[in-house]
C-alpha cells in the first residue's frame, strides 16, 4: 500500500518488493521520481514536478505490471540461466524481446504484447508474432526461441511463475537459407593472392581454414594453446553450458604460416594497437581484408563451412568432421557438407560407367 511522505505531493510504494516514489497531486497523473530523498536527481525530478515543469521523459521509464509478460522477461533476464549465457546470445535475446514487448496485439491497438498477463499468454499468442515475420524465417524463429526460453525457465519447480511453455507448442519455421557464404577454392586462391604469407590477412585466413573454428576462438589462439604441434582450447560457444574442449594436430602449412607472420604476444592475431582482438572487432577488420581482395560477399564465418566441406570433398567422414569443428551432433555438419557430399557420390558413380560387368 502506498505511503505517503512528508514531502508534499510524495508518496512512497513497494507494492512488489520494489521501493518507489511518486509525485501525486488531486486531479494530475502520477509521476515516478527517480532516485530516493535528497539525491540529486529526485531533487530536480521533485521540483519540476511541484512547478508543473516536467517533461514526460523524465517522468522515468515505463514500469512492468506484476505478472505481465514484460515483468516476467525482466524476471528472466535476472535468472541465473540467462546471466550463464555468453554475451552475445544475452544481448540477442534480449533485443528479440524488447521488440515483442512492443508489438501491438492488433494493428493500431493500443494495448501491447508486454501487457499480457502471463496466464493469458497462449500459443495462439506466440503463433501471431511468429506469423509477423513470416517474410524473414530466420526472425520469426528467433521470437519462438526466446520465448521458449523465457518460459522453460518460468515453468521449473524451483521458479514457477507460469504453469505451461505456450511457445513449446508454436512450430519453427522451415528456413529455406543456406546460412553464411561457403568460400570456393577459388575465393580462398584469390585471398591468397592478394594477402601472401607474412601478413595478417593471410595468417587469420589460415587459422579458420586449418584449424575448421569460429572467430570467437581464433582471436584467442595463441602460443600457450599450442604444445607438442597440437593445439588444445575448449571453444567459446556454451562454454558455460556445455562446454567442448578439442585437441588438434596443427597442420604443417599453418605451422609454417604462423612461424612467418608478425603474431601477438597471448594471441596471434593482434590490432594496430598491438592488442587481442574482440570478436566483433576482428570480424570488421576481416570484412576489409575480404573487399580488399574483391570478395565482399565473403566472411570469417564461411571460411568454417569452406574448412568442413574442403574435409568432405577429400573423403572425411561426419565423425572425423566433427571431431574438429567440435559439433556435438551430425545436423550442422551435413548442411555444412551437403554439397561436398554429392560431388563425392557423383564422382564415385561416374567411375561406376567404366566398369565392365563381369560375365559368368
Amino acid at each position: 500500500m502506498p505511503r505517503k511522505l512528508r514531502r508534499k505531493y510524495v508518496v512512497e510504494d513497494k507494492t512488489d518488493g520494489v521501493l518507489r516514489f511518486y509525485f501525486r497531486r488531486k486531479g494530475q497523473n502520477k509521476i515516478r521520481l527517480p532516485g530516493h530523498p535528497g539525491t540529486p536527481e529526485f531533487e530536480s525530478a521533485y521540483y519540476e514536478a511541484l512547478n508543473g515543469t516536467m517533461k514526460v521523459d523524465k517522468a522515468g521509464p515505463k514500469l512492468s505490471t506484476k505478472g505481465s509478460i514484460r515483468w516476467l522477461c525482466e524476471q528472466y533476464f535476472q535468472s541465473a540461466e540467462y546471466k550463464q549465457l555468453d554475451a552475445r546470445t544475452r544481448r540477442v535475446r534480449k533485443g528479440i524481446i524488447e521488440h515483442i514487448w512492443a508489438e501491438p496485439l492488433k494493428p493500431g491497438a493500443s494495448k501491447l504484447f508486454e501487457d499480457i498477463p502471463i496466464s493469458s499468454f497462449t500459443p495462439k499468442h506466440m503463433r501471431v508474432l511468429r506469423d509477423r515475420k513470416a517474410d524473414l524465417p530466420e526472425a520469426a524463429n528467433g521470437r519462438i526461441k526466446s520465448l521458449r526460453a523465457v518460459f522453460a525457465w518460468a515453468t521449473k519447480k524451483d521458479v514457477e511463475l507460469a504453469l505451461t511453455n505456450p511457445a513449446r507448442d508454436v512450430d519453427y519455421f522451415k528456413s529455406g537459407s543456406e546460412g553464411f557464404h561457403s568460400w570456393t577454392e577459388e575465393e580462398i586462391a584469390k585471398f591468397e593472392a592478394r594477402h601472401p604469407v607474412g601478413t595478417k590477412g593471410r595468417l587469420a585466413l589460415s587459422l579458420m581454414l586449418y584449424t575448421s573454428q569460429r572467430r570467437s576462438d581464433v582471436v584467442l589462439f595463441g602460443r600457450q594453446h599450442v604444445s607438442n604441434g597440437w593445439l588444445r582450447f575448449t571453444q567459446q560457444k556454451n562454454r558455460k553450458k556445455r562446454p567442448v574442449s578439442l585437441e588438434i594436430p596443427l597442420h604443417p602449412v599453418l605451422l609454417d604460416i604462423i612461424e612467418k607472420s608478425p603474431c601477438g604476444d597471448l594471441t596471434f592475431l593482434v590490432t594496430e594497437f598491438n592488442r587481442p582482438f574482440t570478436t566483433n572487432g576482428f570480424g570488421n577488420w576481416f570484412r576489409k581484408r575480404c573487399n580488399e581482395a574483391g570478395l565482399p560477399h565473403c566472411s570469417a564465418h564461411g571460411l568454417r563451412k569452406a574448412s568442413a566441406t574442403r574435409l568432405a570433398d577429400r573423403g572425411a567422414t561426419e565423425h572425423q568432421i566433427m571431431s574438429i569443428t567440435g559439433h556435438t551432433t551430425s545436423k550442422e555438419v551435413t548442411r555444412y557438407t551437403k554439397a561436398a557430399r554429392q560431388k563425392v557420390l557423383a564422382r564415385s558413380a561416374i567411375e561406376l560407367m567404366d566398369k565392365q560387368i563381369s560375365e559368368d
